[in-house]
């Protein structure tokens, strides 16, 4: 009898380990193919971090993982993208310093995976490097993977000064979305909070809410 992967998050386990797994695969190519921008709220402990890390591994081509899932014949297994994911599932984000250093640890992360660099201190223009140095190693637009967007606010609603220094900060972050439009393959953001109510996504205007 397989095994339930309570509490596993990463994909590549469930899959090599022979965990149960409901296979989503197919939700997962249908918005690849469909939309660029997509949201999605759910509560915690809802599968989003799995979600986000099966839409990883199918942009980075580990096409191994999904012998007999639904993605192996509906995913254009062709091209590979660049995938700079950010999470906020962890981490201490109430003091500024605890945010910055956060966000900055995230990204060198993907700096080391993807074998790029950034210079800049600040994490939006590090963000934004982080993009432009992707498409120029790779040669392919970037999928762009942001798992509990609102964590840092929502960690600090009895602080209102972070709270709004959080709101501020994850504005500038993701602005660099919008900004790099042109870089972008696809884009995916989850939270607990519907995106309308936190108005950190200026400029986003075409995101799809399939919440």
């Amino acid at each position: 009898m397989k095994k339930l992967p309570i509490g596993i998050q990463t994909f590549s386990e469930i899959i090599e380990n022979n965990y149960v797994y409901v296979d989503k695969t197919g939700i997962a190519t249908e918005l690849i193919d469909r939309y660029k921008y997509v949201f999605l709220s759910r509560p915690r402990r809802f599968g989003k971090s799995l979600f986000v890390d099966t839409l990883h591994n199918l942009f980075a081509g580990n096409k191994e993982l999904f012998t007999g899932l639904a993605a192996e014949n509906s995913h254009d297994w062709s091209k590979k993208y660049p995938v700079i994911k950010i999470s906020f599932g962890g981490g201490n984000f109430r003091s500024k310093e605890g945010l910055l250093e956060n966000l900055l640890k995230s990204l060198r992360k993907n700096e080391k995976r993807l074998g790029i660099t950034c210079t800049a201190t600040s994490p939006d223009v590090c963000f934004d490097e982080l993009v432009q140095n992707a498409v120029d190693r790779y040669g392919q637009p970037v999928a762009i993977l942001i798992d509990e967007y609102d964590k840092p606010i929502l960690d600090n609603l009895d602080q209102l000064e972070m709270a709004a220094f959080a709101r501020e900060t994850l504005k500038a972050l993701y602005s660099v979305i919008k900004d790099n439009d042109a870089h972008i393959r696809f884009a995916f953001l989850t939270g607990v909070t519907r995106f309308s109510r936190v108005s950190v996504f200026s400029g986003i205007n075409n995101i799809v809410d399939i919440s």
